[in-house]
């Protein structure tokens, strides 16, 4: 099993998107963040039904990265809760992998 995690948020919008990417790669919490174009969330929240239109973000990264990742997130994230889900890659072509591993190292 390798290290390799996608970690899925959403984010209101494109401006607070990009800016978090930035701040991920910055950080070398992630070697990359895919930004998708704006999709609409219906979800239940505080006894609502709401439809939103979000931002996803799809974040390349390691087990060992997630950590402070996931703290980048949350301090920078507008959402009361955001949705923070991390999915291990248990394949994937090995030169890109590897890749991931480089970035994410903390020089």
């Amino acid at each position: 099993m390798n290290d390799i995690l996608l970690v899925i948020t959403n984010l209101p919008d494109t401006v607070s998107a990009e800016k978090l990417a930035r701040q991920i790669i910055e950080a070398r919490a992630a070697a990359c963040v895919n930004q998708l174009a704006p999709c609409t969330s219906t979800y239940r929240w505080k006894d609502n039904i709401e439809i939103a239109t979000e931002v996803p973000l799809l974040i390349k990264t390691t087990r060992s990265a997630y950590p402070h990742l996931e703290k980048l997130i949350r301090e920078a994230h507008p959402y009361e809760l955001p949705e923070i889900i991390a999915v291990s890659v248990d394949v994937g072509f090995p030169a890109y992998l590897s890749w991931v591993n480089e970035e994410t190292e903390i020089i």
